[in-house]
């Protein structure tokens, strides 16, 4: 019996560990997301930290579609880190659900 907690409890540590390093890679992604066939392109941080927004000039014309576009860009690099995200996460979990509510790594 005591082998086996202390089984559990390396298995729980290797898997903390492995959240740890799972949080710590997805900080460092990057991705870019783009709207309008290449107009507006937004670049986030594994934090969804905004680090560059390019525009092409040809879209500054129309400042209603420009707002439209750089919202889609956004959302866009957005989905693309979660779903990096998701599949760190899954990976330092072995595909072991997280409790409900608990939401990593941010």
């Amino acid at each position: 019996m005591r082998g086996n907690i202390a089984q559990l409890m390396q298995q729980a540590q290797r898997m903390q560990d492995n959240l740890q390093r799972a949080q710590e890679d997805i900080a460092k992604l990057e991705a870019t997301g783009s709207a309008g066939g290449g107009l507006v392109s937004v670049t986030l941080g594994g934090r969804k930290d905004c680090r560059k927004v390019r525009i092409d000039p040809s879209a500054i014309s129309d400042p209603e579609m420009l707002e439209d576009l750089i919202a889609a860009a956004f959302n866009d690099a957005v989905g693309k880190l979660d779903a990096e995200s998701k599949a760190m996460m899954d990976a330092a979990t072995a595909g072991m659900p997280l409790p409900p509510g608990m939401k990593l790594p941010f």
